[in-house]
This record gives C-alpha cells, structure tokens and sequence, in this order.
C-alpha cells in the first residue's frame, strides 16, 4: 500500500509504540490541545522514532535522561536529517516533556537544557503574476472537468487556502456576491477565518456549480465543494496532481504544487502593499514571524520603500 494511502486511511492515534506514556501524549494532543489530524501523525512519527533510539540504549520515554535526549537529536543530525527536521522533533519532544510535567512528572532539568536548533528557513517558490495566468489558463474548455479545474486554480490564488482546506470546503462555506464574495475556512487547530475573493474566482466557482458539479455528483449527496472524476470528495493526493499537471503544461518547470499558489497569494498582496498583518489573518498563521518570510521574497518592492522613504538618497 503506498505510504499516502496508508497515511490517509490511518488514524494519528494508531501508533506502533506499545507505550502508554506515548498513546496517551498523541491523546493529550489531540483532544485536549485540538491539534489537527496532520499534526499529531507528525507528533506521532516523531515519538516513534524517539523510542526506536531509546529501545536500543534500554530505556523508555519515563527512564530517559537529559543525556539521552542529547545524544538521541545528536544521532538525528548523524542520520543527515535537516535542521529543520531536528528543530521539529526538539518541538515535539519539548511538547511531550509539557504533557509528562501535566501529569504530576518532574522534567524540568531535562526542560532547561533541551536546545533548540535554529532551523533553517527556504525561501518559497513564488511565481510571477505572467506565470499565475498561464497556469490558471493552461486547462482544456473541452475538458469535461474544465470548469472545476479553472475554479480551483482560480481559489488557490485567490484565497491562499491550504490543500486540505480547499478540499474540506463545503457549499455552505461559500458567499458568491458578485462584490463581496468570500469563504469560511475551517483551519488548523480548528480556527476558523473569512477569505475575501476577488470576482474572477466567484464567475468561476458560478461557472463549475452550474456546468460541471452536477455532471459529477450524479445522484451522490455531497456538501463539499469540489468533487472528483467520479463523484467522490477531491483528495489532496488528487489536488496536487492536477496543479502539477497544468504546471506542466504551461511550461512552468519548477515543481508547482498547490503550496506555490499560497506562496503567491501572500507575495502578491504585500508587493500591492497589503499590511503584514492582514496578509497574517488572511493566511491563517497564528504567528506573524511564519508570514514575515514572504517580505523576504518581494525584494523589489523593500528595495523601492527604502528608496522612497529612507532620508538619505
């Protein structure tokens, strides 16, 4: 079974540790905390990996000692993991120590001398407003499932939404206003945000509901909004593969996915001169420090402030 299906179909309680200290966590996380599904199979992933390492030295979650969790991120590093990936399993275990300490546990040595990496931090792959209008333009009008691929490429863009969110969008989540169109998305941790957009996604979304989803849903009772070849929910397996397959197509080499799309959403309003903090709302960050990367991309638009404003031209 390929590892997507498998991810997909599995619950991120299911773990393969026996445990109780870590089926217990992945519980904490997800109930207490409200953490979304994706979230604690990586929450998940990342503790099974840390009892792989501390079976082979004897020792269990509650045994381990500070030594043990500096040597088990200094065999990470050796394993030639990423930064990045060492600084989310320091994340994770920092979690994991917050919910042994709510269950009466003392692990504040252990707390005050867990380091955190300084991860590394890619700059987003953006494209430029030329290549957002040959991709949204690349499907086929002959295609039968030509409406619904223009609306999703056409909402992508035009409300930054996330993979998953666009697939969870339900037709109730919808406000088609010709001049105040909008959609109510469901995000991570379960927060909930209004995304404005613009009239070209409205016309399109109109332009699917009336020439293609009925086609698709047949007889099928379905609330969401995009429905796949046959009927079923979209996937987000399926999501991207059709955003790399018009990519593609529109002579776009880079590897263009769904993600991309977002990436240029945010880029485009800062460099039309949105505030920082709307594009933050906007986007659903609940920290503006993971929106600030995308002032790093508009290097044009921070070389023509300074220009403006600074007092020594």
């Amino acid at each position: 079974m390929p590892a997507a299906t498998l991810s997909k179909s599995r619950s991120p309680l299911d773990t393969r540790s026996n445990r109780s200290e870590v089926r217990g966590f992945l519980l904490y996380i997800a109930s207490e905390r409200g953490l979304a599904d994706n979230s604690v199979h990586a929450y998940r992933r990342d503790m099974e990996d840390f009892c792989d390492f501390l079976d082979t030295r004897g020792k269990s979650p509650l045994s381990a000692k500070v030594d043990d969790y500096h040597q088990y991120l200094q065999n990470v590093t050796r394993r030639k993991r990423s930064t990045r990936t060492v600084a989310r399993r320091v994340a994770a275990l920092r979690v994991f120590l917050s919910y042994l300490q709510t269950e009466g546990r003392d692990v504040r040595a252990i707390q005050e001398r867990l380091e955190r990496p300084k991860p590394e931090r890619d700059l987003p792959l953006v494209l430029s407003r030329d290549q957002v209008s040959r991709l949204i333009s690349a499907p086929n009008p002959k295609d039968r499932l030509f409406s619904r691929d223009v609306a999703i490429l056409e909402l992508l863009y035009a409300s930054g939404l996330r993979a998953s969110e666009l697939c969870q969008l339900k037709l109730s989540n919808l406000n088609l206003d010709p001049k105040f169109g909008a959609v109510r998305v469901l995000g991570k941790g379960g927060k909930e945000r209004i995304v404005p957009m613009g009239r070209a996604a409205v016309e399109s979304i109109n332009h699917y509901l009336t020439a293609s989803r009925p086609n698709l849903a047949k007889e099928k009772v379905s609330d969401l909004l995009f429905l796949s070849r046959s009927g079923k929910p979209m996937e987000r397996i399926g999501l991207w593969m059709l955003v790399e397959k018009y990519a593609r197509k529109a002579g776009l080499l880079k590897e263009v996915g769904p993600h991309v799309l977002r990436h240029c959403f945010a880029t485009h309003l800062l460099a039309g001169g949105a505030d920082l903090r709307v594009v933050q709302e906007l986007l659903g960050h609940s920290d503006i420090s993971t929106t600030q990367i995308y002032t790093h991309v508009d290097q044009d638009r921070l070389r023509a402030v300074h220009k403006k404003y600074h007092p020594r031209k």
